[in-house]
């Protein structure tokens, strides 16, 4: 998988995730089930809560597939959410009658839970983008790994008011068979893609449509930005793509859990 670039928006992120749980978190149990809602882990000070039951395992191998079928897409939105730019898409997949998952930074989610609710009422899925977006965590130890996946698990539940994300997306694609069977074991399906929009480098509208009309034949798990910079082109492409992708014949799922 091609790894995208915006590491400097990150500094920001990563200033904002000093201070993140320690790898003990790995040991901390939740539900996965899709949907439910719940409490986070206690606040400093508060009383304890007793401990959720273990999320049940999901497959620990990179998803790529759609469960709307062989004639289905999955539309995927990265590195949110963005004050600017997420109502934005939010707007356009509603008019278009699409679901999506979308796939947050942990800080992101933390300093805008009404967007994470708000991408929660529409009815699309969460998925754990990790705290830093760190393209390089898989050259990075594994107590590393965890805190970044659990970490940033932990913030967007919490910024959901108690949904949990059901995929997990390495930034840049920087899985490891580590951070698989980890993000499986807490209910998360590590999510690929297919079709990189390339929207990240903001190439132009018409060439991100250009390109996902281009590459839609490798299969269905298409990736988009919502932060990072200037996302104009990612809505500008969107508004044409969605209603030509429903022209053609295409529905819209979710990845395959």
């Amino acid at each position: 998988m091609a790894r995208h670039g915006g590491r400097g928006w990150y500094g920001r992120v990563i200033a904002a995730a000093v201070g993140v749980t320690a790898v003990a978190a790995v040991t901390s149990v939740w539900s996965a089930q899709a949907g439910q809602s719940g409490g986070g882990e206690a606040a400093p000070g508060a009383s304890a809560r007793p401990a959720a039951p273990k999320a049940a395992p999901v497959s620990p191998s990179i998803v790529h597939a759609s469960d709307g079928g062989a004639h289905a897409v999955n539309i995927t939105i990265d590195d949110g959410p963005d004050p600017v730019w997420t109502p934005q898409v939010l707007r356009l997949l509603r008019d278009n009658g699409v679901k999506a998952t979308f796939c947050m930074v942990g800080p992101q989610a933390e300093a805008h839970p009404d967007l994470v609710r708000q991408v929660v009422a529409a009815g699309h899925r969460l998925c754990d983008h990790t705290v830093a977006h760190d393209t390089g965590m898989d050259h990075k130890s594994e107590s590393y790994q965890a805190r970044q996946i659990v970490d940033a698990e932990r913030q967007i539940t919490k910024a959901s008011g108690g949904v949990r994300p059901m995929y997990y997306r390495a930034p840049g694609g920087a899985f490891t068979p580590y951070s698989r069977k980890l993000a499986a074991s807490h209910g998360m399906r590590p999510l690929g893609w297919n079709v990189d929009s390339k929207d990240f480098q903001r190439p132009g509208g018409e060439a991100i449509v250009a390109t996902v009309k281009g590459e839609l034949a490798n299969g269905p798990t298409i990736l988009f930005h919502d932060a990072g910079g200037d996302r104009s082109q990612t809505v500008t492409a969107l508004r044409t793509l969605l209603p030509w992708l429903k022209e053609q014949g295409y529905s819209f799922g979710f990845p395959v859990r």
